[in-house]
């Protein structure tokens, strides 16, 4: 007798996938659009270019900073060496003393080079050691086309990325929360100094959260910025861009127009079940160990897939055990997929068992 086998779940009509939606351009050399939480691209324009980034460095400067295990608060004595840079500058003194903090909103709001220097000093041992901490993180993100050769930015032909990497990037910084606040922030005084962010957006984009510029005259203008309306983060990447202020509006009014969130699965959401052998219970439920949440257009559907990696189960069945994981789906072909996670089964004997369960218990056996 064939043993009970779990029935995949569907949700909606499945529909060959749809081809992406046009009406919108830019004046980039690279563009992406991006939505944050899925990490669908919604928009791209030679995004796997490499190019110069500007002062989008430090972005990643700031991420591998604050993962570095020092402290906001912590004073860090400025150095000569991290007076020697060019462009934008903090105009920091040789043995002041600055808060990291302060250093970092100096960094992202008004992008100075010399911060960049001592933060990298600082919290890398060295600026070289800290490039190579850069490094890392960029292939921990799968930034695969990019290299980061210094904390700030300045031109250098080992120092590259692609639209693409720094939208991986900018998921990355968005989901730190102390970057994300800095990023948003308009203003700032602190340490005897007056921030302004040099981010447009934030004044001239509703719902703009923020993120960073660059320039460059070899680079030309770059800009990674994010907005967020309603339920749904976008990103935007634009590489040599003369009308990046212009572009980024343009990428997000056609990304908020054409796109909403919906909900695959809901974390602890009961999907299916299983047979148990040696249980109270004759089934154990099979939950959803993750939400995911994706953004959809008019004529695309998200459809839900149960996978079991197994057609029974024998207690003990600890909770949080994972069997099989739930495919979405979008318009037929999958996009994510989440682990399916028991609840839990209690070992019994046989004669504690119901009477069902003891009969169903039989029949898996032969």
């Amino acid at each position: 007798m064939k043993k009970w086998m779990a029935i995949a779940a569907a949700v909606g009509v499945s529909l060959s996938l749809c081809a992406p939606v046009r009406g919108v351009e830019t004046s980039a050399a690279s563009a992406i659009l991006v939505e944050a939480e899925s990490g669908r691209v919604l928009y791209e324009h030679n995004a796997d270019d490499r190019r110069l980034i500007a002062s989008t460095t430090k972005l990643m400067t700031a991420l591998v900073a604050l993962e570095s295990g020092h402290g906001l608060d912590e004073e860090v004595v400025i150095e000569e060496a991290d007076t020697r840079t060019e462009g934008s500058s903090l105009y920091l003194r040789v043995g002041e003393t600055i808060s990291l903090e302060t250093l970092l909103y100096g960094l992202l709001l008004h992008s100075g080079n010399d911060a960049a220097l001592a933060v990298a000093r600082y919290c890398g041992g060295s600026v070289e050691n800290f490039v190579s901490e850069m490094n890392a993180k960029a292939a921990e993100l799968g930034m695969a086309d990019s290299s980061f050769a210094n904390p700030n930015g300045l031109n250098d032909e080992r120092h590259y990325s692609t639209a693409r990497d720094m939208a991986r990037l900018a998921r990355a910084c968005l989901d730190n929360e102390t970057l994300s606040e800095i990023v948003s922030t308009k203003s700032a005084a602190m340490g005897g100094r007056v921030f302004q962010n040099h981010n447009k957006l934030l004044w001239q984009y509703e719902g703009c959260v923020g993120m960073k510029t660059g320039y460059t005259e070899l680079a030309g203008r770059t800009l990674v910025s994010a907005a967020r309306r309603d339920d749904m983060t976008l990103i935007a990447v634009t590489l040599n861009d003369p009308n990046d202020w212009t572009d980024h509006k343009a990428l997000y009014d056609y990304g908020f127009a054409n796109y909403h969130m919906e909900t695959a699965i809901q974390a602890g959401e009961a999907l299916c079940t299983l047979p148990v052998i040696g249980g109270l219970a004759p089934f154990v439920p099979l939950l959803a160990g993750e939400t995911v949440r994706w953004p959809v257009r008019e004529g695309e559907t998200l459809t839900l897939s149960t996978q079991p990696g197994a057609c029974v189960l024998t207690t003990p069945v600890e909770p949080g055990t994972q069997v099989g994981e739930a495919v979405c789906l979008l318009n037929g072909e999958t996009v994510s997929s989440v682990p399916m996670i028991c609840t839990g089964a209690e070992r019994v004997a046989a004669e504690k068992q119901s009477p069902i369960g003891r009969l169903l218990a039989w029949i898996l056996r032969k």
